[in-house]
């Protein structure tokens, strides 16, 4: 690329690469700056050698048909595999098939939007008085809630909550998928691919450190292997994470905006939240689990078809397999104050809350998960500088949060990221990928 770009992207995640390919399409110039040594921000997907498999360690789920992911899936002739197997539950300490599910359903129904907005702590606390709503039914739910959206629930908007579950009816959200066999890398290369064929320039380990702007100019100060460099152009995308975008000027990797962002935006920035998880991937010498039956339980079957595995445990309390692939790899997901306890420490550590975890929940001893243990894969993104967290969420008292956070500055500034949906789809890689689609029609409208 020779000279100035029409527009600077800062980030290569799902939303960046996709505004990128969009404003290349339209004619515009872009360049895109990464502190990272690769693309794909909170997707990161690994391959187990032994079992062939993909091994994620940011996103893994395509959650419903969102249009964003699959009309790219079927362009490029790429299949999905669908979740499917047992759902397995352990109360009072054992094993059993999760019959609550529609006592959940039930309570959260009863979450309304039109009703001033509280913390879903706030609204458990105070709902279902006169209904037949158990305790057991809310401690439930108070984890759903902690461990899909990696939230803390005395912070997490009721208003949010409603309007995600509407965006998840419109795409049968309750339906999982995984790409197959190659998994989230697969989207990533053809988003690559896309960049190559419309000559999008990308430069890795690029570390943005300030932005200075003003109507119509930017200057975006940034350092790599050649030292400090000023990028000029006229139109900067932000597509950073929501943690970043949060940090206070001393904190490393935090960029300083010159002159500050608007208040509006500043206070738009409040009413979001970070969410938190730790994921870590377990390969097996074998499916143990395969044979394993609950002592206790009425159930006949085995755990052989086991797809999710539920719990209230301290560390990882969710756990899943491979299905419907049977392979003997489970991956365990820590949320909220459960990731806050693991992250900092060595992997030896975590390996070790891990398989005691799993141990404790199947009733096997951890002398022998260790002796069946053959790899571990995980990633701290609470210690990652450049993510901060795992993905975000809405506030009580928020509503507005996302449009206002998505709202170009003069004409200038524009934000695209998980974080700027406004659709109900935060915290997904089709609510980045439709953040970027909307952020390069802003941009290419003051072209207009």
């Amino acid at each position: 690329m020779s000279g100035n770009p029409d527009v600077i992207i800062l980030g290569a995640g799902a939303a960046g690469l996709s505004a990128a390919v969009e404003l290349s399409r339209a004619g515009l110039t872009a360049a895109i700056i990464e502190a990272r040594d690769r693309i794909g921000g909170r997707i990161f997907t690994l391959r187990d050698s032994v079992c062939n498999a993909p091994v994620e360690l940011g996103a893994e789920f395509i959650h419903g048909e969102p249009p964003e992911i699959w009309d790219l899936l079927h362009s490029n002739n790429l299949h999905t595999k669908e979740v499917d197997g047992d759902i397995w539950c352990v109360r009072d300490g054992e094993l059993s098939t999760c019959a609550f599910f529609s006592e959940v359903d039930q309570l959260l129904e009863q979450m309304d939007d039109r009703a001033p907005d509280q913390s879903f702590l706030e609204f458990l606390e105070r709902c279902c008085g006169d209904s037949r709503i158990t305790q057991a039914a809310k401690d439930w739910a108070r984890g759903y809630v902690t461990g899909f959206h990696a939230a803390d629930p005395a912070k997490i908007s009721v208003h949010s909550l409603v309007k995600g579950l509407r965006a998840d009816e419109k795409i049968e959200g309750d339906r999982t998928f995984r790409i197959a066999p190659q998994g989230y890398e697969a989207l990533l290369n053809v988003l690559r691919r896309e960049l190559q064929t419309e000559n999008v320039s990308l430069q890795l380990n690029t570390v943005a450190t300030a932005i200075g702007w003003r109507r119509g100019n930017i200057e975006l100060s940034v350092r790599n292997h050649s030292g400090a460099i000023t990028m000029t152009a006229p139109r900067l995308l932000i597509t950073l994470p929501l943690s970043i975008l949060q940090a206070t000027p001393e904190e490393p990797f935090a960029i300083r905006f010159v002159p500050d962002l608007p208040r509006q935006k500043q206070a738009a920035l409040d009413k979001l939240a970070m969410g938190k998880v730790i994921r870590i991937t377990l390969r097996f010498r074998e499916r143990f689990w395969e044979h394993l039956r609950p002592p206790h339980s009425t159930e006949s079957k085995s755990l052989a078809n086991m797809s999710f595995l539920l719990s209230r445990e301290e560390w990882f309390p969710t756990w899943w397999t491979t299905m419907p692939e049977k392979l003997p790899i489970s991956t365990g997901w820590a949320p909220f104050r459960c990731a806050e306890r693991l992250s900092g420490h060595s992997t030896d550590f975590v390996v070790d809350k891990s398989l005691r975890s799993l141990g404790c929940l199947l009733k096997v001893s951890t002398s022998e998960l260790e002796r069946l243990f053959a790899q571990a894969y995980w990633h701290d993104w609470e210690s990652d500088p450049f993510s901060r967290g795992a993905y975000s969420y809405v506030k009580a008292g928020g509503d507005g949060a996302q449009q206002a956070l998505a709202s170009p500055v003069e004409n200038t500034l524009f934000f695209a990221g998980e974080a700027t949906d406004i659709s109900g789809h935060n915290g997904t890689v089709h609510g980045a990928i439709a953040s970027g689609y909307r952020a390069a029609k802003q941009i290419l409208s003051t072209y207009d």
